[in-house]
């Protein structure tokens, strides 16, 4: 198997599963006569001292455990009896006995990867709470001691230098050394240096360097997995003492040792890594920003403030990348303190981690950074953080996160001179990973697209197991009312078949990724993204190919300032089966009663109601906004409860779900286009936020006039904002604006003059030729890869080879 094909997802520091028991303890230090529950006296911090190591070691423990706090106040107290829950469990289910064969009976064989590196992540949670003080645990000499003979259980059984690496690498070279080192740094006090060296040992046997896979030593490593290695080998040099090893861990940053090729500090071309356009990707194709971006964000956060002020400070120039890449790839990404799901790949379908919890993790990283960074980086990100944690009532940050990040948040949320920043407003295309992400002052909408660059989705260590359709269009709605859409149980509940945006074949499909390894799906289209112009307005477009189906479409999608208009065309299939697009699928929760209207009627508020209207001009769900149809379209709705449990959908070895059943309402609109349709279509608008009587109005004003939906051309024209979109699939005419090839063009025209914006998504031509239907006397600017005749029908030459569909901008007189 190609080690390049498994990878499991990460956990915080907090996070254990189920488990059993541990082994038989050892006295380190005086055992008291009363169990571990009574509460002892915090483990002493080390002396200051002068010596780097001690002094860095004093820092990486606070990272992970925090420093002196009052438990008596209410956000500590809650995090602190948040890890007491977790620890408690644990060390009931600890086997002590000397006759053990594994910690817990749930990670048995220990030997296996997936075991022990689970093992290694629950002695840490128990570690970190022998660490905190006012936990039960803290300064436990029980707790110590059977903490200490566990580890020494796992490297005599199971994970120690002379043992060869079977099943999952991630296990080996960064799931199980990462947790150990973490358990080391918390009980250096009390961890033999026997038992030290050992580990130590383990450590530079699997993880000799960040640079490559040690199973696959010409693989070099990149993104996630090579921040991940830097904090491994500069802990394991830091409890080592080794001056040496803490300069290969930082060098691993800017990976010295080929010449900056796999630098976490460089914008990439293609590949894994950081774009220029904000995009980030991570298995060669996957968008990842809200997955691997967030691991490798932060562990760099992390070895950037550890190190900083030290010998062996980050000093790489280039660290500005990284920097820059809260402002590019996260920020445009996080709502309200949630993760886009668009971003988050295979993790959408790990129970443990909702986008909130996605979202909370990247806002401490981004604090931590901003303890290192300059200060032009880091007012600016302290006060966007300040402002998603101040919005987020659903899903409150501080209730999230250990004692270490409460720390950080409430010194920030109590400084009254930082002023908390409002929501992000603009429209962003990151050709480079094939995801569009529109931002309106209430609302967020997200699009996720595929190509044969970018995967439909990714699949494998019996994660994602129904996310076939995530790629094909699907259209993410985030609304300041309603913060739990996607991270209330959406994903185990929602018809995977009818996800939001999407044109489907309703085959019946074989769950993926149920085997060992991961794969990704990469349909065979070229077009996938758009233009975007004034940082305000918007045209994206995708050719679906459908897997293992004759489905064929062209879909495309504009953006307004109040609305996001869908238009779809050239549907056909001749498969015998039923096509459908998806209007909406909203998760309703477990008992909402959003009311549906349709042309101003109510509609059934019954579950398992569902009604085909055959003429709908618009209809409006409650709290959420209103649809509009031009054209009389026949519409199907549905209100239903579904259940489904997270193991339906993530059996993975670290990550699989709780089999428990769980309910949530959902109310689905959808578009009929019959068995087996031939060149059908589809025209709808989406009102964020709108209410009944807007919705009607806009129905009937027609504000957004469709010009052209056909398989050669789909275009739009609004003439309140000078506005005319299209995405041409071919040399053709829309609204008066001629391209002799494929491309997406917006334009606008104003008494201030006239902007222009043009993309080449399907990545085809060199050059794409515009010509306008109005007169332009001169040019006021353009990108240097824009060519303009002025005069009475302006022509503009764009040189878009090259270019990786990104947009080109003129504007004229």
């Amino acid at each position: 198997m190609n080690p390049t094909q498994t990878q499991p997802g990460r956990r915080s520091v907090l996070a254990a599963g189920a488990g059993g028991a541990a082994g038989a303890a050892v006295a380190l230090v005086p055992a008291p006569a009363r169990a571990h529950t009574g509460h002892a006296a915090a483990p002493a911090a080390p002396a200051a001292s002068d010596d780097p190591y001690d002094t860095l070691l004093d820092r990486a423990a606070r990272q992970l455990a925090g420093g002196e706090f009052d438990p008596a106040d209410p956000d500590f107290a809650a995090a602190l009896a948040a890890l007491e829950t977790t620890a408690g469990d644990l060390w009931t289910r600890l086997d002590r006995s000397a006759s053990r064969t594994t910690l817990w009976p749930d990670l048995s064989p220990v030997t296996a990867s997936g075991n022990f590196g689970q093992s290694y992540t629950r002695l840490r949670t128990l570690a970190t709470a022998w660490t905190t003080p006012g936990s039960s645990f803290t300064g436990s000499a029980e707790v110590a001691s059977a903490l200490v003979t566990a580890l020494r259980f796992l490297h005599d059984r199971a994970y120690n230098a002379t043992a060869r690496e079977s099943g999952n690498w991630w296990f080996w070279e960064i799931g199980a050394p990462r947790a150990l080192m973490d358990c080391c740094v918390l009980l250096r006090t009390v961890v033999p240096a026997a038992d030290l060296d050992l580990y130590l040992r383990t450590v530079d046997r699997f993880v000799p360097n960040p640079d490559r896979r040690t199973n696959y030593p010409s693989l070099s490593e990149t993104g996630a997995n090579r921040s991940d290695k830097c904090v491994i080998v500069a802990l394991r040099g830091l409890l080592g003492r080794d001056g040496g090893k803490i300069a290969l861990a930082r060098d691993g940053l800017s990976d010295t040792r080929d010449s900056g090729r796999n630098s976490l500090f460089r914008y990439v071309t293609s590949g894994d890594g950081f774009y220029e356009d904000g995009s980030f990707v991570q298995r060669a194709a996957v968008a990842y920003t809200g997955s691997y971006g967030a691991v490798l964000l932060g562990a760099a956060a992390q070895i950037i403030a550890l190190l900083a002020g030290s010998p062996w400070s980050v000093t790489d120039p280039k660290v500005a990348v990284m920097y820059e890449s809260v402002d590019r790839c996260f920020a445009p990404v996080i709502f309200d303190g949630l993760m886009m799901d668009a971003l988050r790949g295979r993790a959408v379908s790990r129970e443990r981690s909702a986008d909130h919890d996605s979202g909370a993790d990247v806002m401490s990283s981004i604090l931590l950074l901003a303890e290192g960074a300059p200060s032009t980086y880091s007012a600016r990100w302290r006060a966007t953080v300040k402002g998603w944690m101040e919005r987020n009532r659903t899903h409150p940050y501080l209730d999230r996160v250990g004692i270490a990040q409460v720390a950080r948040a409430k010194a920030l949320l109590a400084d009254s001179s930082m002023r908390a920043e409002g929501r992000a407003t603009g429209h962003i295309v990151f050709a480079d990973m094939d995801r569009v992400v529109h931002r309106r002052p209430r609302w967020a909408f997200a699009l996720s697209l595929s190509s044969k660059r970018i995967a439909g989705y990714e699949a494998g260590n019996g994660e994602n197991l129904r996310g076939w359709y995530t790629g094909d269009g699907m259209t993410y709605l985030y609304e300041e009312d309603d913060l739990g859409q996607f991270g209330d149980a959406f994903w185990p509940t929602v018809d995977p078949y009818r996800l939001p945006g999407t044109t489907v074949d309703t085959r019946p499909r074989a769950n993926a990724g149920t085997g060992s390894g991961t794969s990704l799906y990469r349909p065979t289209n070229l077009v996938a993204g758009g233009a975007v112009l004034e940082g305000r307005f918007g045209v994206s477009a995708m050719e679906l190919v459908a897997a293992g189906s004759t489905l064929r479409a062209k879909k495309a999608w504009f953006f307004l300032d109040n609305a996001v208009i869908a238009l779809g065309a050239g549907i056909t299939a001749s498969d015998g089966r039923p096509v459908e697009t998806v209007v909406e699928n909203r998760n309703l929760h477990a008992d909402g009663e959003q009311r549906l209207l349709v042309d101003g009627a109510p509609q059934s508020g019954a579950q398992g109601w569902s009604h085909r209207f055959d003429r709908t001009g618009w209809a409006h769900i409650e709290g959420v906004g209103g649809y509009v149809f031009p054209g009389a379209t026949a519409l199907r709705a549905l209100r239903e409860e579904r259940t489904g449990a997270w193991r339906d959908i993530n059996i993975g070895a670290d990550t699989g779900g709780s089999p428990t059943a769980i309910t949530r309402r959902y109310l689905t609109l959808w578009l009929d286009h019959g068995v087996s349709p031939t060149d059908a279509a589809y025209a709808y608008a989406v009102l964020p936020g709108a209410s009944p009587a807007a919705t009607a109005s806009w129905s009937r004003s027609r504000p957004v006039r469709a010009v052209v939906n056909s398989p050669s051309a789909q275009a739009i024209e609004v003439r309140r904002d000078g506005l005319v979109a299209a995405h041409f699939w071919q040399a053709g005419t829309a609204a008066g604006v001629t391209t002799d090839g494929p491309a997406s063009v917006l334009v606008t025209r104003r008494d201030r003059g006239i902007s222009v914006a043009v993309a080449d998504p399907g990545r085809t031509a060199d050059r794409v030729t515009v010509e306008l239907p109005f007169p332009a006397t001169s040019v006021i600017r353009t990108d240097d890869t824009v060519t303009v005749t002025p005069g009475r029908r302006p022509r503009l030459t764009v040189a878009v080879g090259g270019s990786r569909g990104h947009t080109h901008l003129a504007e004229l007189a």
